[in-house]
C-alpha cells in the first residue's frame, strides 16, 4: 500500500502543466532523435542536459531534477520508438536497437503493409513501457540485488549463448550465419586494444586506431545496401506499393502479435536490468525467440508481423529495465542511463538505494512520468501512421536520395569525418553482395554490438580467477548458459544428420 501511496505522489507530480509540457517535448525530440540515424538517444539525451538546466534555472533544485530527467528519460524511450519508423519504411534503423526490425519491418512495407507495421510497433512499443513501469514500481528492489549476483564469467557465457542463439537468424545456412557471426567479431576487434594499448588490425591507418562506428557499418550495410540492390536490379516493387491502404493491422495481425508483444516486454525487461546487455542484445534475443517459438519460421524476413512485434516490444522494455539498476543501485546499465545518472548528479540527486527515501519526489515522479510519456507516444505515432505510410509509396527517383541523404547526414552528424561516409559506401557494397549471395546481415551486427562485452567480461573473468579458466565451469549460472549454448548448435547438427540417415537407409 505505501508503494501504491508513493505512486499516487508521483502521478501528482508528474500531472504538473510544467512537467507534462517537459515529458511531451521529450517525447517528440526522441521519435526524432530515433528516425535520424546515428545520432541516437545517448547523444540526444547529453545535447539535452544544457538545455534542461537553462530551462529549470529559476526553480528550486528538487523540482529542476525532476522535471529535467523527465525531459531527458522522455527523450530516451522515445528514440527506442523513433529508430523504428525508418527501420520499417526504407530499411534504415534509426539507432542500434531497430536493427532487427529492418529484417521483417522492411518486408512488410514492401509488401504494402506499412500501416500495420507501424501501428504494431506504437502499440507493442506502449504495452512494453507499461509492463516495464509496473515491474519498475514492484520488483526493483529484489531483481537489483538478483543482478547484482552476475559476475564477469555469467556475463561472457550469457554472450557466447547470445553468439550461438544467431543460428536462429541463419535464414537457409547455419554455416553462412556462423561465418558472419565471426566475420562481425573480427571487425568489430579493430582499434587500440585499450588494456595493452597494442593496435588491433589498423594497418597503419590512424583513421582505425578508434575502431569501426556501429552505426556506420549497420546503416551502410541495410540502408546502403537496399539502394544498391535497386538501382542494379531496378527492385521498385511499383505492383504492391499501391496496396497501402490498410493503416491498422487486422485482427489476425492483432492475434498474431499478442504473445510476441508479451514475451518480448518480459525478456526485454528482465534483459534490461543486466548491466551492458542493453535493448540492442534484447531486441535480437526476442527476434530469435519468436523464430523458435514459431510454428512457420520460414515466413521471417519475408514480413513477419511477429518479427517486428516481439523485438519492437523487448527494446523499449529493456530502456525501463535499465532505469532498475539505475535508480536503486546507482549502477547505470547502458550508455544512456549513465548520461542520464550524470544529469541527476549534476542536480545533487545521487541515484542509489537512498534515493527513494532522499529524493522520493525525483524517483516516483520519474516513474509515473514513463506512463504518462508512453501515452503521448502512442497518442504521437499513431494518428501520423497514414503520414508514416505514404513514405514508402514515394517514387524510387525522390525515395532512394532520401535515404541516401539521411544516411549520410546521420553518419556525418556524429562522426564528422570523410573517413566514416568513405566506410559507409564500402558497407553498403559489402551489404548488396551478402545479401546477393544469402549471406545474412544480422549476424554480422550482433557480433559487432556483443564483442566489446564478450572481451571485457572474460578479461575481468580471468584477473579474478587468476588466469584460471575453470571459472566458466564452476560458476552455476555461466556453466548453465554454457551447456544451453553447446545444445543450441549441436541439436539441430544432430538432428539434420539423423534425418539425412534415415533417408540414405530407407533409399537402401
Amino acid at each position: 500500500m505505501e508503494v501504491l501511496q508513493y505512486l499516487g505522489e508521483g502521478f501528482a507530480i508528474a500531472f504538473t502543466a510544467r512537467n507534462l509540457i517537459f515529458a511531451f517535448i521529450g517525447v517528440l525530440i526522441g521519435t526524432a532523435v530515433g528516425v535520424l540515424p546515428g545520432i541516437g538517444p545517448i547523444s540526444g539525451v547529453a545535447l539535452l542536459i544544457p538545455v534542461t538546466a537553462m530551462l529549470t534555472s529559476g526553480l528550486d533544485p528538487s523540482a529542476a531534477a525532476t522535471s529535467s530527467i523527465i525531459l531527458l528519460a522522455g527523450v530516451y524511450y522515445g528514440a527506442m520508438y523513433g529508430g523504428s519508423t525508418t527501420s520499417i519504411l526504407i530499411n534504415t534503423p534509426g539507432e542500434s536497437s531497430s536493427v532487427v526490425t529492418t529484417l521483417d519491418g522492411y518486408q512488410m512495407a514492401k509488401q504494402g503493409r506499412a500501416g500495420a507495421a507501424l501501428s504494431i510497433a506504437a502499440i507493442g512499443s506502449f504495452v512494453a513501457g507499461v509492463v516495464a513501469l509496473v515491474g519498475l514500481i514492484f520488483l526493483a528492489q529484489p531483481l537489483s540485488s538478483m543482478a547484482l549476483k552476475f559476475g564477469p564469467s555469467d556475463y561472457f557465457s550469457l554472450m557466447i549463448l547470445g553468439l550461438c542463439a544467431i543460428s536462429g537468424l541463419s535464414g537457409t545456412s547455419v554455416t553462412k550465419s556462423l561465418m558472419m557471426t565471426v566475420f562481425g567479431l573480427m571487425i568489430a576487434s579493430i582499434g587500440i586494444d585499450v588494456v595493452s594499448g597494442v593496435s588491433r588490425f589498423t594497418f597503419g591507418f590512424p583513421q582505425l586506431y578508434s575502431g569501426l562506428e556501429f552505426l556506420t557499418v549497420a546503416v551502410g550495410l541495410f540502408a546502403l545496401g537496399e539502394v544498391f540492390k535497386t538501382i542494379l536490379h531496378n527492385d521498385v516493387n511499383s505492383g504492391e506499393i499501391s496496396k497501402i491502404n490498410k493503416l491498422l493491422p487486422t485482427k489476425q495481425e492483432f492475434k498474431d502479435s499478442a504473445a510476441p508483444i508479451a514475451r518480448g516486454s518480459i525478456l526485454g525487461f528482465f534483459m534490461g536490468i543486466l548491466p551492458g546487455s542493453g535493448a540492442t542484445l534484447a531486441s535480437f534475443m526476442a527476434y530469435i525467440a519468436e523464430k523458435k517459438v514459431s510454428k512457420n519460421p520460414e515466413k521471417f524476413g519475408k514480413g513477419a508481423i511477429e518479427g517486428v512485434a516481439g523485438p519492437e516490444a523487448a527494446n523499449n522494455a529493456a530502456a525501463g529495465g535499465a532505469m532498475i539498476p539505475l535508480l536503486t543501485l546507482g549502477i547505470p546499465g547502458s550508455g544512456t542511463t549513465a548520461v542520464l545518472m550524470g544529469a541527476l548528479i549534476m542536480y545533487n540527486v545521487n541515484p542509489g538505494p537512498l534515493l527513494f527515501e532522499d529524493h522520493p519526489q525525483v524517483a516516483w515522479g520519474l516513474i509515473a512520468s514513463m506512463l504518462v510519456g508512453n501515452l503521448m507516444l502512442l497518442m504521437l505515432n499513431l494518428p501520423l501512421v497514414k503520414v508514416f505510410a505514404k513514405i514508402i509509396s514515394t517514387p524510387p527517383k525522390y525515395l532512394i536520395p532520401l535515404i541516401v541523404v539521411i544516411s549520410i547526414f546521420g553518419v556525418y552528424a556524429v562522426q564528422v569525418t570523410v573517413f566514416d561516409l568513405m566506410l559507409l559506401i564500402v558497407c553498403g557494397v559489402a551489404g548488396y553482395y551478402f545479401t546477393k549471395n544469402d549471406y545474412p546481415i544480422a549476424p554480422l551486427v550482433l557480433g559487432l554490438v556483443l564483442w566489446p562485452m564478450i572481451e571485457n567480461n572474460f578479461r575481468r573473468a580471468l584477473t579474478i580467477s587468476n588466469g584460471d579458466y575453470s571459472i566458466f565451469f564452476t560458476r552455476p549460472l555461466s556453466l548453465i548458459f554454457l551447456i544451453i549454448a553447446l545444445l543450441w548448435i549441436s541439436i539441430p547438427i544432430f538432428l539434420k544428420w539423423r534425418g539425412k540417415n534415415v533417408i540414405v537407409n530407407d533409399e537402401g
